[in-house]
């Protein structure tokens, strides 16, 4: 059939593998990483639903500030046979984004002053950990979230777990000789109380994973050794756990930077 024969679901579809070969587009999978990508300024190329009518209805209860956005890109396509089996989000939307520009990123995570700390997650494992996390400091106004090792922190199950909030703050992939700048407070069970200290705004704050905590290049390399409270006999806690402890003793966004009308903090990702 030709191009110009094609049905309008047709080319919705089309248009959708076309991109997805891309390199440089991200998968938003769900109405919240939809909307929040949006809110956060995210350049979204094509989104596609089973039913774009329940997704605009939806869009009106639970995100006004970008309704018209999203009743203008949402077109119909079958999810299941574009994403595969068991990948469809309950919310029955996807959309593909084009990735931030890593060097704008890396500019932000240099500048000083800062205005927040950098999260840096050592050889993470999990990658809906590292979403949660994502999420946590996009929330929190962290300057960003670093990571070590081979995870891809825009892999899309990251994404997915952080609610499309990667477009909210910083998220990159460093090496250990080009972590952001800025004194290193790394969590460790010998480090100091983390009660007894206050965490600059510039800190760099770094999380091992649960089993195997801080590598020892990057233990090393602290200006400070920190432990968060645990009772005895507990092992660890999860990394989003640990984050969260830390970013809410640093202070997080100021009163001014409150929520945005109609969140709620026990939304679905």
């Amino acid at each position: 059939m030709s191009e110009q024969h094609e049905s309008p679901d047709s080319v919705t579809e089309r248009q959708w593998r076309e991109a997805a070969a891309r390199e440089d587009l991200v998968l938003l999978d769900g109405f919240h990483a939809l909307k929040h990508a949006l809110r956060f300024g995210a350049d979204v190329r094509v989104a596609v639903a089973d039913d774009p009518e329940a997704v605009r209805r939806l869009a009106g209860e639970l995100a006004a500030d970008v309704e018209d956005e999203v009743a203008r890109l949402v077109r119909r396509a079958p999810l299941k046979g574009l994403l595969g089996p068991g990948r469809v989000h309950p919310t029955g939307v996807a959309a593909l984004a084009v990735r931030p520009d890593p060097a704008e990123g890396r500019a932000r995570l240099d500048a000083m002053p800062r205005p927040a700390p950098v999260v840096v997650l050592d050889n993470p494992r999990n990658l809906g950990n590292v979403g949660a996390v994502v999420r946590l400091a996009a929330g929190f106004g962290a300057t960003g979230v670093v990571t070590r090792g081979d995870l891809d922190p825009w892999h899309p199950n990251v994404v997915r777990a952080g609610a499309g909030l990667h477009y909210a703050t910083t998220v990159a992939q460093v090496d250990l000789a080009a972590l952001p700048p800025g004194p290193l407070y790394a969590l460790d069970p010998e480090g100091e109380d983390i009660r007894a200290l206050t965490l600059p705004d510039d800190a760099v704050l770094a999380f091992g994973s649960e089993r195997h905590g801080i590598s020892p290049e990057l233990r090393d390399r602290a200006d400070h050794l920190v432990s968060l409270p645990m009772r005895p006999q507990v092992s660890s806690y999860n990394l989003a756990t640990s984050v969260a402890m830390t970013l809410f003793h640093w202070g997080g966004p100021r009163p001014a930077d409150g929520p945005t009308a109609g969140e709620t903090a026990g939304e679905s990702a």
